[in-house]
């Protein structure tokens, strides 16, 4: 029975030999598989740009921060005025 299997097995690997052979004879095979390694690549790439957003992003969000500190109003705060100052000076006994 071991070999039956073993059998049947060698038949559907020779055949599978075959069809593979035979469609890389194909223009249209040809042409898509072509466009299935494009694509491939395009989503790879797709995939490094998608990544780099998300830094940008973060960048975006502390910047947007940052103006928001800059853009809000001052508190009111009193100035401070220096007064004059007078000195007393004590006399001396005479």
């Amino acid at each position: 029975m071991a070999q039956r299997r073993q059998d049947l097995l060698s038949k559907l690997a020779d055949r599978g030999e075959d069809v593979v052979g035979k469609l890389s004879d194909m223009p249209a095979a040809q042409r898509l598989l072509d466009a299935g390694m494009q694509l491939k690549d395009r989503v790879d790439d797709l995939q490094k740009r998608v990544r780099g957003l998300d830094a940008l992003e973060r960048r975006v969000a502390a910047l947007e921060k940052k103006v928001d500190q800059l853009t809000r109003p001052a508190r009111a705060t009193p100035k401070r005025t220096t007064a004059k100052r007078t000195t007393t000076r004590a006399k001396k006994p005479s």
